[in-house]
């Protein structure tokens, strides 16, 4: 199945390239591999939710807002090919988590994001992966992703 029938089925819609908010590339192509930028959980420009995750934010809104970083930055790989049907692999996941210093569960955080890469690209979707508490994130997001990704 074609990845943008998967999206459609999962009634999922790619957003729009999220803008930069410093002196960097939303991502970068370098041979076969493209690396996105840190992605934030941005929606038309906006953080839906700010604070730390134990603190003011939920392990399960975490978990919605890894999955929107996800998404902005599939839409930054849109940059460099023409579909996500030439996504060969998705090779790593970075995921930040601005948490308390006694939430430990930065790993299910990243979850969101793990788990809906394997809904839309299946085997390809597997990938290695981090994920580490952080005291802060750019503008008191709760959540940042970078990813790495193979294409043909």
């Amino acid at each position: 199945m074609a990845i943008s029938d998967q999206l459609n089925a999962l009634g999922i819609q790619i957003p729009p390239v999220p803008a930069a908010l410093a002196a960097y590339i939303p991502s970068k192509r370098s041979g076969n591999l493209i690396f996105t930028s840190g992605q934030l959980p941005l929606v038309a420009g906006k953080l839906r939710k700010t604070g730390k995750v134990g603190g003011g934010i939920t392990l399960d809104e975490a978990k919605q807002e890894a999955r929107q970083c996800l998404l902005n930055g599939l839409s930054t790989l849109l940059l460099h090919i023409d579909s996500l049907d030439q996504i060969k692999s998705i090779v790593k996941l970075g995921v930040y988590v601005a948490s308390t210093e006694n939430f430990t569960e930065q790993h299910l955080v990243a979850n969101g994001a793990s788990e809906l890469v394997a809904e839309i690209f299946g085997e390809k979707g597997k990938h290695a992966r981090f994920a580490i508490g952080v005291t802060s994130l750019p503008l008191n997001a709760c959540v940042e992703l970078e990813m790495t990704v193979e294409v043909e």
